[in-house]
């Protein structure tokens, strides 16, 4: 038999040193993940709209301050949402570092260690608007005393939802007590009780997301009496609580001094406006964060120059987060805000005592010059109840570059066929180019303002005459279908968080070669100090799949007065300034023509330099005059509006709807699963706001 060979003593050695480098990376590398591991601190939240929830932007407040707090203290954060009842007990168990967000309680004091306070709940009394009940005028310094002469009502109260000194002055009072905030909104508003004790953001997004039918009938005392801070909590058996209790602390200190945990608090919208200074008026204006508000923000030092008694709060917000905030606020009658930014579904059926009409314009203002298809969207009756500040349809954006190397022609009027062709033939997500980009972040004015248009132009409607719901219809199956399709397989990384501002950076970026969206964006997109496609840019109609009814948009951001502000005559003036020929002229003196606000007004579209420097104009303009709220489907239906309905249960409708397309997309569920959940809760909204009594 042959005997086996030996290693040579050189090639032995060379074996034995990578086997030594091997185990020496190992060894790092193991070392550096456990490095890496100690840097990071894992939370267990609780969901508690509308600070902290999954769904919200940044996963809500909460998470984004604790998340920055721990950053300035070198640690990464990673969190997940469970149950309460579960999150404690991981956090007793050391499954997790700790837990939030959480009240001071005594009973939890022996368990767990609790972080700096950060702000919190603002719990307080809810109550239906005819009850003739107010608080004492020292009810914020002495809470316990107010409730006390309240005594003889039936109040209701969530288990659980209150410790400290809000446990103890609630104690004598007549209680009733249910596992959910819901139940309480339900009872209060059905007389079964007569004030409900909660914090008042939970009431009001309540009542905005999930009971729209009560708004306007209930009312939050103001002010709040027991304002609750939040807390982490560490249990105190871990033994490097108290480590990670200081890091937290020291991050959220470093927050509040330099500003941050304000500007956290202002861009969810959780933030108290500031008390005017001196005898003038302060006027709080919440607005999207859009790049033409932002405009309007910067050039507001001009209306405060000309109006010296007036100076501007803004409240620059995300876009679901401006319509949850502004919605809820007049959900409650909380007055926060003195001009609001609303589309025309908001004007068309807030108009019922929540918005102030518009008053007498100043001289020079000239009203008819405004588009007649976008002045009727803020019109009731004939009472106008926003002014516009922009409007939009919407269309197809493409990169003639790409096309041209392709050999592809986008037509004038495509169909979502060739939509889907082309973004498979241009998608090249080794380079970070996709073939398409759309909408899909959930909300009835991001993922399904695009959704709207497919389900149109795809034949479908969202309701019956009989205002019964028609969302598990083969319309909506191929509609649904074909957006799900193009995006997941054509689509960037993750389209589900990607909204109107994502989606547009995207392209502007270079990263899309099709992008179908607002006409308002190739103001930007044109613009190449803000667009590396600015030479590249190609533009065609939206798609259309079996009809052109309802394939494109109309909408418009408008500045609107809510009732409940005192400051309505400062409030006209700056609407009134900001939505003026006048203003048009100023962004284009200061940021040239092809970014002055599009959509409103007909000397724009006539002026020369407007179109020499906006060669979409006569474009945008066809797409607005051509759009037809009133007729936006093949089929009858009895609501007007082309992407949103103009009926007061659409935000709530759209919202839940919304979440469930973008979690199809996502992979959570198919999207028969997602038409036929969207398909009940539409129906269940719908029944109890009293369009149907009966099941069908």
């Amino acid at each position: 038999m042959p005997t086996a060979s030996r290693p040579r003593p050189e090639r032995a050695g060379r074996h034995a040193a990578r086997l030594g480098l091997l185990l020496i990376a190992l060894v790092v590398g193991a070392t550096a993940a456990r490095a890496d591991d100690s840097r990071t601190v894992r939370l267990a939240a609780v969901e508690r709209e509308p600070y902290a929830a999954a769904n919200l932007p940044d996963q809500g407040y909460v998470p984004e301050l604790v998340t920055a707090a721990f950053a300035r203290s070198g640690y990464r954060v990673h969190i997940t949402f469970y149950p309460p009842d579960r999150a404690r007990r991981m956090a007793l168990d050391g499954e997790v570092d700790g837990w939030m967000p959480v009240h001071a309680d005594s009973a939890m004091r022996d368990a767990f260690a609790l972080s700096a306070p950060f702000p919190g709940d603002h719990v307080g009394l809810l109550k239906r608007k005819e009850t003739p009940i107010r608080l004492r005028a020292d009810a914020a310094r002495q809470p316990a005393a107010a409730l006390l002469e309240l005594g003889g009502h039936r109040f209701g109260l969530t288990r659980g939802s209150l410790s400290g000194a809000a446990a103890d002055a609630v104690a004598p009072l007549q209680k009733e007590l249910v596992a959910r905030d819901l139940q309480n909104l339900d009872k209060l508003a059905n007389r079964r009780i007569d004030l409900v004790v909660i914090d008042k953001y939970m009431a009001a997004d309540l009542m905005a997301l999930q009971r729209p039918q009560y708004i306007g009938k209930l009312e939050f005392l103001s002010p709040a009496l027991f304002p609750a801070p939040f807390h982490v909590a560490f249990a105190s058996s871990r033994p490097d609580q108290a480590g990670l209790r200081k890091a937290f602390d020291a991050g959220l200190a470093a927050l509040e001094k330099d500003g941050s945990l304000a500007r956290i608090l202002a861009r969810h919208g959780l933030a108290t406006p500031a008390a005017p200074r001196g005898n003038g008026v302060r006027l709080t204006i919440g607005t999207v964060n859009n790049r033409e508000m932002q405009v309007m923000q910067r050039l507001s030092k001009r209306f405060e120059q000309s109006h010296p008694g007036i100076t501007l709060e803004w409240r620059v917000l995300e876009e679901n987060i401006l319509r949850r905030r502004t919605l809820s606020d007049l959900a409650i009658g909380d007055g926060q805000f003195d001009v609001v930014t609303i589309g025309p579904n908001e004007a068309q059926t807030w108009h019922r005592g929540w918005l102030a009409p518009i008053g007498p314009l100043p001289g020079g203002y000239d009203l008819a010059d405004v588009l007649p298809s976008v002045r009727e969207l803020l019109t009731v009756d004939g009472t106008l109840y926003a002014l516009p500040f922009y409007a939009e349809s919407s269309m197809t954006y493409y990169r003639t570059d790409l096309f041209r190397e392709a050999g592809l022609v986008m037509p004038a009027q495509p169909t979502v066929q060739d939509i889907q062709r082309f973004a498979h033939a241009l998608h090249r997500p080794e380079r970070r180019q996709y073939g398409i980009c759309l909408r899909g972040r959930p909300g009835w004015g991001e993922n399904l303002a695009i959704v709207g248009t497919l389900v149109n132009t795809f034949g479908g409607r969202w309701l019956r005459p009989d205002w019964t719901p028609e969302i598990d219809s083969p319309e909506w199956s191929r509609a649904i279908g074909w957006y799900l399709d193009v995006l997941r397989s054509f689509g960037p990384p993750k389209p589900e968080q990607n909204g109107f501002n994502e989606s547009l950076r995207l392209f502007a970026d270079g990263h899309c070669a099709i992008w179908i969206d607002a006409t308002v964006a190739a103001g930007s997109l044109y613009n190449r100090r803000e667009s590396k496609v600015a030479t590249h840019l190609g533009y065609a109609a939206a798609p259309i799949a079996e009809t052109p009814k309802g394939a494109h948009w109309l909408w418009t951001w408008a500045l609107a007065i809510p009732a409940s502000t005192p400051r309505q005559q400062a409030a006209q003036a700056f609407v009134a300034w900001a939505t003026s020929k006048d203003y048009i002229r100023l962004v284009a003196a200061t940021e040239g023509w092809v970014a002055a606000p599009p959509g409103t007004r007909r000397s724009t579209y006539a002026n020369p330099d407007y179109k020499t420097a906006a060669p979409f104009a006569d474009f945008v303009l066809d797409a607005l005059v051509s759009a037809d709220p009133r007729a936006p489907t093949a089929k009858p239906v009895p609501y007007t509006g082309i992407q949103v309905l103009s009926i007061p249960e659409f935000p709530a409708i759209g919202n839940q709807v919304g979440q469930e397309i973008a979690l199809a997309l996502k992979g959570g569920q198919s999207a028969a699963q997602a038409l036929r959940r969207a398909q009940q809760a539409t129906y269940k909204q719908m029944r109890d706001s009293g369009y149907y009594p009966e099941s069908p």
